[in-house]
């Protein structure tokens, strides 16, 4: 038996998340949680909740404001250059997808392998056929990003992660599940998408970081928020007059 089953993925005690804006400004206290190898847990909340921030924590792109943070046993800051191995056990989905517009579509999914492995172009093509077509990218591998709908940004930006296969995958308010052989944390502020599948919930509301348990423990919850973004599109709940997350 494999020993490091026994470590937890992500474990956060005590944490606090500072605004990207304000690093002084706490979006999130008091976040204790654990993942285990293989689980899917899904991170609701409402527009400007915190999602982003706390993604970009997980993901070692920004530091915790307190706490500690643990990524499969080791103390976790920000994934500096001497932990690029690391860094490249998590594979981070962004919102808007964050393509180059100057590159190609498959030049942006086989950056990592060029970057990271110094694979020359046909190498680094080669390597990611395969994933092409199995996301529907093949087609439109030549085209450049502007020239496209943001779904198939997105798309593009998550054949872009899979690429280095990551063990963790966070995904920033995707708009549909994700079922594959990893650890996998994705936010939203929409939770009907989510409810089929063995996954996880949590809730971020007034800074702190609430587990819920599995589909049927969150909806026995009673929880007000929960009912509201079960019931409602997300739209629906966006605050105004704020900047998004």
């Amino acid at each position: 038996m494999n020993d490091n089953r026994a470590i937890p993925v992500i474990e956060m005690r005590a944490v606090t998340v500072g605004a990207m804006a304000d690093p002084g400004f706490a979006v999130l206290e008091g976040v204790d949680w654990l993942v285990a190898p293989g689980e899917f847990w899904v991170v609701a909340g409402q527009q400007h909740s915190g999602k982003s921030e706390f993604l970009m924590m997980t993901g070692g792109l920004m530091p915790p404001a307190g706490g500690d943070y643990r990524f499969f046993g080791n103390p976790t800051g920000i994934f500096d250059e001497s932990r690029l191995a690391d860094r490249l056990r998590i594979g981070f989905i962004f919102e808007t997808a964050q393509l180059f517009h100057y590159l190609t579509i498959a030049e942006n999914v086989t950056l990592p392998l060029r970057y990271h492995r110094n694979l020359a172009e046909a190498e680094a093509a080669g390597a990611v056929a395969d994933l092409l077509e199995l996301t529907g990218l093949k087609p439109i591998a030549d085209a450049a990003p502007a020239n496209l709908a943001r779904s198939w940004l997105k798309r593009a930006g998550l054949a872009r992660a899979l690429t280095m296969r990551p063990e963790v995958l966070l995904l920033d308010n995707p708009l549909a599940g994700l079922d594959a052989p990893m650890t996998l944390v994705a936010t939203t502020d929409d939770l009907r998408p989510w409810r089929h599948g063995g996954r996880k919930f949590a809730l971020l509301k007034d800074k702190q970081f609430v587990r819920l348990g599995s589909w049927a423990e969150m909806t026995a919850s009673g929880e007000p928020l929960v009912k509201e973004m079960l019931a409602a599109p997300a739209a629906a709940t966006e605050e105004r007059g704020r900047p998004a997350d």
